[in-house]
């Protein structure tokens, strides 16, 4: 994990955050060996508590991984409640849904291959929660083509809004505050993103600095 955010603070916020249960631990151990990019227990009780505290009902997730995040947010839906899940890759989803089978939130779970732009396309929504966590330079346009779907009062979450393998902070914060610098195109994508959430009356954003920081967009 990238130390913006220091080590000792993401364990004190896991000891006093939701609890990972013995699926999640796994999950995180494969994290750690394979070095695959996850939210982590900080985040992923935050994710959590965001379903509880909203009675979220409804999820869709832009890029899902191996169902880290999915796993977090099905914890707390109804049992009638429905989380999307898409990835470019079958074996990532594979993995996400043994997973979910066994901590039994498999049936709340729809697993879709393939582009979540071009997935989120064949929903009419609306959803509660919407994680977006796929290519950063494409994280204006996950925004456009999910933000007419997303409820009122629903969140828009999005990872990675303070730093990842591709996003260089000091440059993102420059940008973010108009200045022009040399970077990275997931560092310009990320500073777009923010922008236009941010201009968007429609939403109102505030940073979660944890992880590799995330960006909580709630729609008025």
């Amino acid at each position: 994990m990238d130390p913006t955010v220091s080590d000792r603070v993401a364990r004190f916020a896991t000891a006093i955050g939701p609890q990972p249960d013995e699926v999640i631990s796994e999950m995180d151990a494969h994290a750690e060996e394979q070095n695959f990019p996850h939210v982590g227990p900080a985040v992923g009780g935050w994710l959590s508590l965001l379903v509880r505290t909203t009675g979220a009902k409804s999820v869709f997730e832009f890029g899902s991984g191996f169902g880290y995040s999915a796993y977090w947010f099905a914890r707390e839906l109804p049992s009638d409640g429905e989380i999307v899940l898409t990835d470019l890759d079958p074996d990532n989803l594979e993995q996400a849904r043994e997973y979910l089978d066994r901590g039994g939130y498999l049936d709340q779970a729809t697993i879709e291959a393939g582009d979540a732009i071009d997935t989120v396309k064949q929903y009419d929504g609306p959803f509660d929660i919407v994680l977006i966590d796929n290519e950063k330079h494409r994280y204006r346009e996950a925004f456009e083509a999910v933000r007419e779907k997303v409820s009122s009062g629903g969140l828009i979450v999005a990872d990675n809004a303070m730093t990842s393998g591709a996003i260089e902070f000091d440059a993102l914060a420059e940008l973010v505050d108009g200045a022009d610098t040399e970077t990275t195109e997931s560092t310009r994508g990320m500073a777009d993103y923010l922008r236009t959430v941010n201009d968007d009356p429609a939403f109102e954003t505030a940073l979660l600095p944890l992880g590799e920081g995330v960006a909580v967009s709630h729609k008025r």
